[in-house]
């Protein structure tokens, strides 16, 4: 019966579309476009069902086939994306931006430019509408390739006059990308979300041309303004512009200081320890150990000599001062079960003692203080710097051993 004729063929699609899903995932490309090949050869004699399902699995499993297959070429994927444009109305725009960014990553930057000056004038009534938010990202996308062009006229206007030449063609073509990348990029970061390529290009046009207040605004509504996603990346940039533009001690504390409490292992927490144990205030040189303590607590930095170094000299002024033990102390006492095994097992000497001796006395000293002249990382470092007749490492044995009751008070 003809009911039981749509069962069977529907099935069939089923069984063959799992062929398909099933040799992607064993990376068999070419028995994927077999397969697939069958699939719409069944989709175009069914006319059951709905236009729209088969349409989207084509488009994202023929990118993915296309885009991985060794006999692939990129006429063939241009025009597999031009039907998939013509197939699927309400997907257009974002079967337009996969495909100039596939274009982009094979180096065809003026033909993915055409591609989505296409799509930024396309029209298709109500659709037009409805695809807004990818009709932004197409102009966005294009504004990056423009200011892409203006860096590179830039670069040629920069080169000529450091000969002393000058060419007005280069210099007027170089403030039309400006116009017209400043234009699409500036709308794109008006709306919440990560924009950091688009933020850090718009950021570099307003700089160059000296509009420096512009620029902080810009950085700093996308790094505090509560719409967007909490972003380190944007309290990174933020910083920087106003390290960049001689900014006050205090706002680059402030920036630093929310890019702490957000992630405290990045790597500007070296640059901010430092900042702040050259502080006249206690407070801030509290937090300065705070935030060299926790930057430590990460697999990331577990080998920076920077942090521990950081971390050696602020201990060492404290012993030696006998002032603020207890700062040491109550950061000692949340890591003292563990931070031994993480940092301070007698394999990590040895490892650290062939790979870098720098980064395992300062290491040592560390240990010395928070667990004493019988840790085992302290105990094989000053064994083996002494051995091979270090001084610095005699000195460092001399120094906890002398300072012994002051590190006892801290370890407990």
């Amino acid at each position: 019966s003809s009911h039981e004729h749509k069962l069977s063929f529907k099935k069939s699609k089923e069984v063959c579309l799992s062929y398909v899903q099933d040799a992607i995932l064993q990376k068999q490309w070419k028995r994927a476009a077999e397969f697939l090949t069958f699939y719409i050869e069944s989709i175009e004699k069914d006319y059951s069902i709905e236009y729209m399902g088969p349409s989207e699995i084509i488009w994202r499993i023929g990118t993915e086939i296309l885009c991985n297959h060794s006999h692939g070429s990129i006429g063939e994927f241009n025009s597999f994306m031009e039907q998939m444009k013509t197939l699927g109305v309400k997907r257009y725009l974002k079967v337009c931006l996969e495909h100039a960014f596939h274009l982009l990553c094979n180096g065809l930057i003026d033909e993915a430019y055409q591609n989505l000056s296409l799509a930024e004038s396309w029209r298709f009534g109500e659709q037009t509408t409805a695809q807004d938010k990818e009709m932004k990202l197409v102009q966005a996308y294009r504004g990056l390739l423009d200011y892409y062009s203006w860096s590179k006229q830039k670069n040629t206007l920069l080169e000529y006059e450091k000969e002393g030449l000058e060419d007005s063609s280069v210099e007027r073509e170089m403030h039309s990308c400006f116009r017209k990348a400043a234009m699409s990029l500036k709308e794109i970061i008006k709306i919440p979300g990560v924009w950091d390529l688009f933020v850090k290009s718009y950021v570099d046009l307003l700089e160059f041309y000296g509009d420096h207040q512009e620029a902080r605004e810009v950085l700093s509504e996308y790094a505090y303004n509560s719409k967007f996603p909490s972003n380190p990346n944007a309290h990174v940039y933020f910083y920087q512009f106003l390290k960049r533009h001689g900014a006050s001690k205090k706002s680059l504390v402030s920036a630093l200081k929310i890019l702490h409490d957000i992630v405290p292992s990045h790597e500007l927490m070296i640059d901010f320890n430092i900042m702040l144990q050259k502080s006249k205030k206690r407070k801030k040189r509290r937090l300065g150990l705070e935030v060299i303590f926790a930057a430590l607590d990460y697999a990331g930095t577990k080998e920076n000599i920077k942090a521990w170094s950081c971390l050696a000299r602020q201990v060492k002024q404290i012993v030696i001062s006998e002032k603020h033990l207890d700062w040491i102390k109550e950061e000692w006492n949340s890591r003292k079960d563990w931070w031994p095994a993480f940092h301070f097992s007698r394999y990590s000497a040895k490892r650290n003692w062939q790979e870098n001796e720098s980064l395992t006395y300062e290491k040592a000293l560390v240990a010395g203080v928070l667990l004493g002249k019988d840790c085992k990382y302290f105990k094989y470092v000053s064994h083996q710097g002494c051995k091979a007749q270090v001084k610095r490492f005699r000195t460092l044995k001399k120094f906890v051993n002398r300072h012994g009751p002051v590190c006892l008070r801290i370890s407990g």
